[in-house]
């Protein structure tokens, strides 16, 4: 009788750590996610600050690139004029973007 009583009050233990181990997964895959988002939104700010930089500098020159991927939360890495065309790099957060513009048709 009393291995009866034991086999019944064992019963739904493997079942805590069943959900104790799908709790940490979960928290893991949410946490990557999340990271995969943010490092998402990062590469399209980063474009847009690249691309408006690039734009604004072919009539101001650096100093605009630099003003306008300020204002678009970017820092301005590289700027190069090549003949006709501005070549700008930008830094947002940690994703880099490089945008090339021109005046000439």
């Amino acid at each position: 009788m009393r291995q009866c009583a034991k086999r019944r009050s064992d019963r739904g233990q493997s079942a805590v750590v069943v959900v104790a181990v799908v709790a940490v997964l979960g928290a893991g895959l949410v946490t990557a996610l999340a990271d995969f988002g943010a490092g998402a939104q990062d590469r399209v700010r980063a474009q847009s600050a690249a691309d408006a930089a690039a734009l604004a500098s072919l009539h101001g020159g650096r100093a605009s690139a630099a003003a306008l991927a300020t204002r678009n939360g970017g820092v301005v890495l590289s700027w190069q004029r090549r003949g006709g065309d501005v070549v700008v790099v930008v830094r947002v957060g940690r994703s880099t973007a490089t945008a090339r513009a021109s005046d000439q048709p």
